[in-house]
């Protein structure tokens, strides 16, 4: 069975769902989250994408990201996707909400109304790997010296709500 995703307005009202192919092909703005886990020295852990992934595989990205279910809330499907992606069962707190549209390999776009969560990790993850090739734990201005340098190695998305994250960080620390 195709997996959904929930179509919404720009106000984050669901009005419809949508086989996540058919959503990305045609560029449909639906729900979605990204999560960003850290350790007590302050550094996120990444994810590299799995090869076998439709799009962007191999790619770095934040340590979680996906859309919830139908009659699931964003909450509930970040810890259930940390749990499922890296194996890692922890609580999320929400930072901020934004929307994004980019266009992907593979003839498909991301446009997301994307919920960002961040979370509280110590220790190494046990990953899928149908999911997740790898993962690795760096501090916040390597990862920005990184993407200035080589940003071919990370996914649109994760570009994007990095940006949006630097931008917000002195409002909740």
């Amino acid at each position: 069975m195709e997996e959904k995703v929930i179509l919404v307005d720009p106000n984050d009202n669901p009005i419809g769902l949508m086989e996540k192919m058919e959503a990305h092909q045609k560029g449909l703005l639906h729900r979605a989250f990204s999560v960003f886990a850290f350790n007590e020295k302050g550094e996120t852990l990444l994810q590299q994408r799995a090869k076998s992934k439709y799009h962007s595989p191999l790619l770095w990205s934040n340590t979680c990201c996906s859309h919830p279910r139908e009659n699931e809330t964003t909450i509930q499907a970040a810890i259930r996707r940390m749990r499922e992606e890296m194996g890692v069962d922890c609580m999320v707190k929400p930072l901020f909400t934004f929307i994004y549209k980019v266009e992907l390999d593979q003839g498909m776009t991301e446009h997301e109304l994307d919920h960002v969560f961040e979370a509280s990790f110590e220790g190494t993850p046990n990953f899928n790997p149908e999911e997740v090739a790898s993962f690795r734990w760096i501090s916040l201005q390597d990862l920005e010296k990184e993407m200035t340098e080589n940003p071919e190695d990370f996914t649109q998305w994760f570009r994007i709500i990095f940006s949006q994250y630097k931008e917000n960080l002195n409002r909740w620390k």
